[in-house]
């Protein structure tokens, strides 16, 4: 199996003859934008490294509210190990490429390598110190400061090997995501991107496309 993020994924923590093994099994997916990958409460029948794009995870009340829970993205694997079910909805936010691994196939590998094991508890470890610092921007941040610190997340994780000052993306939200995600209105969202370009923090191109010239600029921007 050969890709552009594989040594920071899974396969970064296999050797050349279990990287064989496993290319047996995966498959290259490609999704677009709104599709489901997998569904709450499903069955869970395989994990996938995501290639490219975003990928958001939603949780549904009874009542049919949705809230997004969190975004994943390259090389972040999808699934939780060992779990016989989906915790969460998982759609495309953007165009996606996804790495599918069966489910027995990545679970025999983790029992044998310990490195594989290793990578996926730091990944999950590190998912829970971001859901941690969501927390706080969620119950504490100003609605500037959560707007903010949301582009602040795009940016530094659609294309994290991007170095220096400067950030260009599109937005994998539509703004009533942004503003689902952020716990905000519409309104809300759009006022304070209008604030941000006018303060020369960012400049918005077609709506989703987002320039920032200065990324230190739009972190002090997030109150912390």
């Amino acid at each position: 199996m050969s890709c552009e993020i594989r040594h920071k994924g899974v396969c970064g923590a296999l050797s050349a003859e279990e990287l064989l093994m496993l290319s047996a099994h995966t498959r290259l997916v490609n999704y677009q934008s709104g599709d489901e990958l997998a569904g709450e409460k499903m069955p869970a029948e395989s994990y996938a490294t995501v290639i490219r794009g975003v990928v958001k995870l939603t949780k549904r009340l009874e009542d049919g509210r949705q809230q997004i829970v969190g975004l994943q993205f390259a090389p972040d694997l999808l699934g939780r190990l060992n779990a016989n079910e989906n915790a969460v909805s998982v759609e495309a936010a953007s165009d996606v490429n996804l790495c599918r691994i069966p489910k027995a196939a990545l679970e025999r590998m983790v029992k044998s390598n310990t490195a594989l094991a290793e990578r996926l508890m730091a990944q999950a470890l590190r998912e829970l110190d971001e859901a941690r610092d969501w927390m706080v921007t969620l119950g504490r941040k100003t609605a500037a400061e959560k707007v903010a610190s949301f582009l602040l997340l795009i940016a530094t994780h659609l294309d994290p090997e991007t170095v220096g000052e400067k950030r260009r993306f599109e937005l994998p939200l539509s703004r009533a995501d942004i503003a689902d995600f952020l716990g905000l209105t519409v309104e809300t969202v759009s006022r304070q991107l209008s604030k941000l370009k006018t303060d020369g923090v960012i400049s918005i191109v077609a709506n989703r496309h987002i320039e920032v010239p200065k990324l230190s600029k739009l972190k002090a921007c997030c109150g912390s």
